[in-house]
């Protein structure tokens, strides 16, 4: 039988209001009192009637602007992300682009006709050179607040954060060089974005600075997919490549299977690495090395940036950079002529 107010009242002597005034943390009631009662409830093992919370009122609708979600690394952004804001009583709406399917400038017409308060951008056309960059000046310029992920542009007043390409290439190709490789391979996306011409900058300045060598001959541009890793690497082994540098971890899985389909085993006879250190990389065959983009700390930076450009509190502006690490795995090994 549950134990009633009436109950515990009783038990300490006092009236039920006095009771639901000690349980509420009401003041008016002498410390003594408070005592008795809890002492009552204490012994009778009271337990107070579950009143559900009313629930919380949010701040404003939050645009989340992602590529695609087959890349597991724009769902490891979407999830810090949403998670922060939502943490801030924001409600983020996630907007995810799919071959014909609805555009970000769609999204953004979708997001602005629902008053959002603002739009973090993952990837998005501020990452396509060739794309035109006046539809985020037109956003700037009515006040709406907007976040840039992974993508960079220059006299646009705004926050961007961005992963360090070129210190990730040093990282790839210092381990790769340790391990004895010469001929590394680039495994890269298509040419016209940013985070494509950063990384290609990097590697073949490192390549440069750790081995003296220009491998501008050995950077393939193909599309971020396992197919488009696949193809890329085939052509680079062709060309002699040992170990393999890819754009993205999905990436790097085509060019395992390219390995493989030649009858060849990694990293016995080709050493792969990966970029962004998605969640599934520990669980593929041979566990990926992989440079870890540090997607917890860039979505912090990118939603406290946004909130404080929401508020108006002198939020930061600019290219914020992010460090990525190598994390050595099992698909790099010494080159083969050095086993």
């Amino acid at each position: 039988m549950k134990v009633t107010l009436t109950e515990v009242a009783a038990r300490a002597g006092v009236s039920e209001a006095t009771v639901s005034r000690v349980l509420n943390a009401k003041s008016g009631v002498a410390e003594d009192t408070r005592d008795l009662v809890l002492a009552a409830v204490e012994a009778l093992g009271y337990e107070r009637p579950f009143k559900p919370e009313a629930p919380r009122k949010s701040a404003g609708l939050v645009g989340l602007v992602v590529p695609e979600l087959e890349n597991p690394i724009f769902p490891s952004f979407a999830q810090v992300i949403g998670t922060l804001l939502a943490q801030q009583r924001y409600t983020p709406v996630l907007c995810t682009q799919t071959p014909g399917g609805v555009s970000e400038d769609e999204y953004v017409e979708m997001l602005l006709e629902h008053n959002t308060a603002g739009i973090i951008f993952v990837s998005g056309m501020h990452a396509d050179t060739h794309a035109d960059p006046s539809r985020y000046r037109r956003l700037v310029d009515r006040g709406l607040p907007i976040v840039l992920i992974n993508g960079f542009l220059p006299g646009l007043d705004v926050l961007s954060i961005s992963v360090d390409e070129k210190s990730a290439m040093y990282l790839a190709v210092e381990h790769l060089a340790s391990l004895g490789h010469v001929r590394i391979g680039m495994a890269i996306g298509p040419e016209r974005y940013v985070p494509v011409i950063r990384k290609v900058a990097g590697f073949l300045e490192a390549a440069k600075a750790t081995l003296s060598l220009d491998l501008s001959d050995m950077v393939e541009h193909t599309t971020f997919t396992v197919e488009g890793g696949q193809v890329a690497a085939s052509r680079l082994i062709d060309r002699g490549a040992t170990a393999i540098i890819c754009g993205s971890d999905i990436m790097a899985f085509g060019a395992v299977r390219a390995v493989r389909g030649l009858g060849l085993s990694v990293p016995h006879d080709v050493s792969v690495v990966g970029f962004d250190d998605s969640s599934v990389t520990v669980f593929s065959d041979p566990p990926l090395t992989t440079l870890r983009q540090p997607v917890q700390a860039m979505g912090t930076a990118a939603v406290r940036g946004l909130i404080d450009e929401i508020h108006a509190l002198s939020p930061p502006r600019g290219e914020f950079v992010f460090r990525t690490e190598l994390l050595a795995r099992s698909s790099t090994g010494p080159a083969p002529s050095s086993s």
